[in-house]
C-alpha cells in the first residue's frame, strides 16, 4: 500500500491505539494489497475516551464491555454490580487499553 495513504492513516486514528503498536500497524499496512484500502479506510474504531466516560457513568451495569465487544464481562459485572464495585471501579483504569486492544483486533481482521 502507498506510504502516505498508511501514514494519514496512522495520524488520523492514532488515539485508537497504543502509542507501541503503532511501528508494527504501519509495517502491515505498507504490505497490504491495494485492493483491501477501502474497506481498511471505512473502520468504525471504538473511542477510549467515550469508553471511560461510559465506564464511570454507567460501568457498575457492564455498559462500557457492552460497548467495547466483551459481552462476557459486561454480563459478569452486571449480574455482580460491577464485581460490589470493585470491579467497576478497577476498569476506569483498564478500559481504555482494552478499548484499543479492541480496535488492533478489528484492524487485524480486514489485514488477514
Amino acid at each position: 500500500m502507498d506510504s502516505q495513504k498508511v501514514d494519514m492513516f496512522l495520524i488520523s486514528n492514532s488515539k485508537y491505539f497504543e502509542s507501541h503498536q503503532m511501528g508494527i500497524i504501519r509495517e502491515r499496512l505498507l504490505q497490504t494489497d491495494e485492493s483491501k484500502w477501502p474497506s481498511i479506510s471505512t473502520i468504525q474504531f471504538k473511542d477510549p475516551t467515550t469508553s471511560l466516560i461510559v465506564s464511570i457513568l454507567a460501568g457498575g451495569l457492564g455498559i462500557d464491555r457492552f460497548l467495547i465487544g466483551d459481552t462476557g464481562l459486561g454480563i459478569g459485572k452486571l449480574l455482580t454490580c460491577g464485581g460490589f464495585g470493585v470491579w467497576t471501579i478497577v476498569d476506569w483504569f483498564l478500559i481504555q487499553a482494552a478499548t484499543r486492544e479492541k480496535n488492533l483486533l478489528m484492524l487485524q481482521q480486514y489485514l488477514y
